[in-house]
Parts: C-alpha cells; structure tokens; sequence
C-alpha cells in the first residue's frame, strides 16, 4: 500500500488507521490486461454465493473445457449447456455465462473500452448481462481494473465490519455510503482493510 494511502487514513479516519496497524499492508491495488476481462467475468459469475476455495476449483474446471485453457467468448457459445453444467455451477449460472458470452461477442457490452470508462458508466454497461448486478460490477471496478475509489455498499462483509468497529448496529446502505466518503479517494483500500479485519477475526 502505498504511503499516501496510510497517510491519508490516518488523517481522514484514525479509526481505521488503527485497524491497518493492526492487520497489516493490504496490497496495492491493480488492473489486469484487457485480454482476461472475459475471462474475470466468467469467474465472477461462477464465484457468486461460493467460497473462495469453491469458486476456485469450479473455475479451474471450467478452464478445463478450453484449448490451452483460453477462455473465449466463441467457445463459450459453443459448449452445451450440459457441459458447463457439469463442473459444478447451476443451470442459472451456465445461462448468466451464456448471456455474457453472447453480448460480448454481439458487441453490446464492449469489454476492451471498460477501462477508459468512468464507474457508473462500467457498471451499466456490465449490468446488461443477466447475472451481473452492482456488487459483481464493482468487484470488476476493483479487483480487474484497478480503480482506488470504489464502495460496494451492498456488500455484508462491508457492512459487518463497519458494525463492528465502529459499533454501529442496524447500518443501511445509505449510512454505509456516507461513512465511506471520508475514505474517498481511497474506498478501495478501506474495502480491502475492512474485509482483511473481517478475516481475521
């Protein structure tokens, strides 16, 4: 994490601050090469109400079905249904995976100009997909484009954390959001502090 980001938490919320101290450097925050933004997707889709470990292993069988593991949109299309069902995922998950493969390749969600977009803008565009609400679009936002100001207010994780350290009870999105502002422009990073304080307890 960079100096600058601890700088300004310290600042802006010695609360939090004192939880970074006390969990450690959470990473830097970085983008991917627009080449593995259909295959991030695919993963989101597939990770949806799993954990991680889960989420792994059926995403490793899916990139099974691929030659040398190239998860494409065409060859999306062209596995049965049957098939993507059997590595696990539900039959709702293999038609979210289809629906994407479909608009990428029609061109009605343009994965290689995401990342000259703004958030809101990302965010609608992946939202044309069924499967693909706020929460995986901010994920995306964070985790595949790299972007340092990003608060998914839908997130229980968030929302337990934040409860627990500042010993808020009932928290609503709305009181989550404005709370996070003081973190802005650096949203991401409290994310990652906030989920890492979850972890560890």
């Amino acid at each position: 994490m960079h100096q600058r980001v601890k700088s300004h938490f310290k600042k802006a919320d010695p609360r939090l601050f004192k939880v970074l101290q006390s969990i450690g450097d959470v990473g830097k925050v970085s983008s991917i090469p627009p080449r593995q933004y259909f295959s991030r997707l695919c993963r989101e889709i597939i990770a949806q109400q799993l954990s991680g470990k889960v989420a792994d292993t059926f995403m490793e069988r899916f990139r099974a079905l691929f030659p040398k593991k190239s998860v494409s949109p065409k060859r999306v299309l062209g596995l049965s249904d049957g098939t993507l069902r059997k590595i696990g995922i539900s039959w709702a998950k293999v038609k979210y995976l289809k629906d994407l493969a479909q608009k990428v390749q029609k061109e009605e969600v343009s994965l290689e100009n995401l990342q000259y977009l703004d958030d809101k803008t990302v965010i609608a565009q992946l939202t044309k997909v069924k499967g693909i609400g706020d929460w995986t679009a901010e994920m995306f936002l964070m985790f595949s484009l790299g972007r340092e100001d990003v608060f998914s207010c839908g997130d229980l994780g968030l929302q337990k954390a934040i409860e627990e350290i500042y010993q808020i009870k009932n928290l609503t999105k709305s009181k989550a959001e404005k709370l996070s502002m003081r973190w802005s422009p650096y949203r991401t990073y409290a994310s990652l502090i906030l989920w890492r304080s979850r972890d560890r307890a």
